[in-house]
């Protein structure tokens, strides 16, 4: 792929190339562009109040209701009949994935998706007083399948699993038009997969108002009340159910609804052409491919340092979208990129000290067709790092691949993978430590998200973060990159929430996602000194003692985070500070917070 390279011209802006989103060709996608305003609330938005499953409404049965959308990838041109849609004959049990989707594999892709003209997966309104709404999701990110309604302003909704997968039913994003504003609408979705969720702790929906952000400049905005997550049947695989009740703002709007802001494949498109064509960035920022996915959407790799010789620097690795339904993490990465790419003095300072390597989107499949969590192999691509083909995980492979080569000839002193997290408030951290080390490289472990917790108070807990490396977790990228040399690997965890912390009890803006990026920037500072400072610990006779030379601040607050971070340990394990011990023969469980 065209590139452009760090203190080379950059030519003219089209010289990097972005075609259209590809489409598995099962895959209808309507023509009209869905793009959204950013827009920062005046002030934080408050959680809901917890709502318990005792509290589950009544919600009437799907036999009850009628069938007022349904799209199913690879039923095409066998979609029912317009009529029969809102025949109340019509079952109304949600059918299995067509077997294209369910029983076989991805086979090949096209830009546009499905050829020929579209079905037509929404009824049409019987007269100007039908109050039906019309539901639409076949566009980038979007996932709905089916639209029940059972009342006047009540519907039941349906996700469609991931691609080629029967299950990770968690990420929604879908259009709703011939809004009413006076009544109160209710929305229930029957069929989310986890037994535990932020919504039953006041996590809520958001909603995108057409008429407000062209009126107001208002955009994405939290809503809902009576919002519920429960359990919706007694059947095995268990099934839950998320409800809320909602007015919107105006009559005929087009609205919608998702669960995270989203974040497409075609907006990081946008971003890296913007990039591109700005003769001060691209100075510092080539651009290229890593590779191409299993569609042939590029997995576009930049590569940030300052421009001259790079001996001596050393590399840090970031990523994010692994999982396509975690969008926070995209916003978190675009902060990243917006500090490192900036004229900030610290900013120029990282970029004549590292060499940053960076994949934004490392599974654009996956967020291209709306899945919660797999990529078009149908499987989670962050579970296959130890045994990923090129031709299978391309993007989680050559990421891999990549980070091998670096390590050959320079020293890595950071991975990060960018994800979002569906039942932890907050932002936190997953490290790596499987014990049997030795007692400064454990304990150094956890210094960095100590030092990110102090930067960032009312976002980061400290206490939220886990160090333990779980067989089960042998092929996430986190694991993979620590095995291969990498000896601070993160699994960064955005919250789909907000905070509790710092008096805050509050969602996330994009605002607040951004400011990560900036923060863990911050942090990188603080942990690898500038002045290149000699650092080492000695606890030989269970004394902590950090010895180095340089800059006095960063090996004053390095030691301060690493003693701190020794007598948290010993509190959690019972032990007195300043009591002598050493941490190598302590079991990683035991050392979990």
């Amino acid at each position: 792929a065209p590139s452009t390279q760090p203190g080379k011209s950059p030519g003219k802006p089209q010289a990097l190339f972005f075609p259209a989103p590809r489409w598995p060709v099962e895959c209808e996608v309507i023509q009209e562009t869905t793009e959204h305003i950013e827009w920062v609330p005046p002030e934080p938005e408050p959680f809901g109040p917890p709502m318990g499953p005792e509290q589950a409404p009544d919600t009437l049965g799907e036999e009850q209701g009628t069938v007022v959308y349904h799209s199913s990838p690879g039923t095409g041109a066998q979609a029912a009949p317009l009529g029969a849609l809102r025949s109340p004959q019509t079952p109304t049990t949600v059918p299995a994935p067509p077997a294209v989707l369910q029983g076989s594999c991805f086979t090949c892709a096209r830009a546009g998706g499905a050829p020929g003209p579209l079905s037509s997966p929404a009824a049409p309104l019987e007269s100007p007083q039908d109050t039906t709404l019309l539901f639409e999701s076949r566009f980038e990110s979007g996932n709905l399948q089916k639209a029940i309604k059972v009342g006047p302003y009540e519907y039941v909704l349906t996700l469609r699993p991931d691609l080629y997968t029967a299950k990770h039913t968690q990420w929604f994003y879908f259009r709703v038009q011939n809004t009413r504003r006076e009544p109160l609408y209710r929305f229930t979705i029957a069929n989310m997969a986890k037994p535990k969720s932020l919504y039953g702790q006041g996590l809520r929906p958001l909603l995108y108002s057409q008429q407000d952000a062209q009126s107001c400049g208002i955009g994405w905005r939290r809503v809902g009340t009576d919002i519920c997550y429960y359990r919706g049947s007694a059947g095995e695989p268990p099934v839950f159910r998320l409800s809320w009740t909602v007015r919107f703002p105006h009559d005929g709007d087009t609205c919608f609804f998702a669960a995270c802001y989203p974040y497409t494949y075609s907006e990081l498109q946008r971003y890296l052409r913007a990039l591109a064509a700005d003769p001060a960035r691209s100075r510092y920022c080539a651009v290229r491919a890593l590779c191409r996915s299993l569609a042939g959407n590029t997995v576009y790799l930049l590569t940030i340092t300052s421009p001259g010789s790079a001996a001596g620097k050393r590399v840090v690795v970031a990523s994010a979208r692994v999982h396509p339904g975690e969008s926070g993490g995209s916003w978190a990465m675009r902060g990243f990129l917006d500090f490192l790419l900036s004229a900030h003095a610290d900013a120029q300072l990282l970029r004549r000290l590292f060499i940053f390597k960076v994949v934004p989107m490392l599974n654009p499949d996956g967020v291209v067709v709306g899945n919660s969590r797999c990529s078009l192999a149908g499987r989670d691509p962050n579970r296959a790092y130890g045994t990923a083909l090129p031709g299978s995980f391309p993007g989680v492979w050559h990421l891999r691949a990549m980070v091998q080569r670096v390590l050959a000839e320079q020293e890595v002193v950071l991975y990060c993978d960018f994800h979002g997290h569906s039942r932890k408030n907050n932002v936190f951290m997953y490290g790596c430590d499987a014990g049997g080390d030795g007692a400064g490289t454990r304990l150094r472990q956890r210094v960095f998200p100590l030092m990110l917790s102090k930067n960032a108070p009312d976002k980061f807990s400290f206490t939220s973060c886990k160090f333990q490396v779980q067989k089960s977790k042998e092929g996430t990228g986190r694991v993979s990159m620590w095995r291969l040399g990498v000896s601070h690997s993160y699994t960064l965890e955005v919250a789909f929430s907000g905070s509790t912390l710092g008096g805050r009890s509050s969602h996330f803006s994009v605002e607040d996602l951004e400011s990560l990026g900036r923060l863990l920037c911050d942090t990188l500072l603080d942990f690898c000194d500038p002045a290149r400072t000699k650092v080492g610990l000695d606890l030989a006779q269970g004394a902590l003692v950090l010895w180095g030379h340089g800059d006095t601040g960063t090996v004053l607050q390095l030691q301060q985070c690493l003693e701190e971070a020794d007598a948290l340990l010993r509190r959690q394990m019972g032990r007195e500070p300043g009591s002598g011990g050493s941490w190598s023969d302590v079991s990683p469980s035991e050392l979990e917070s």
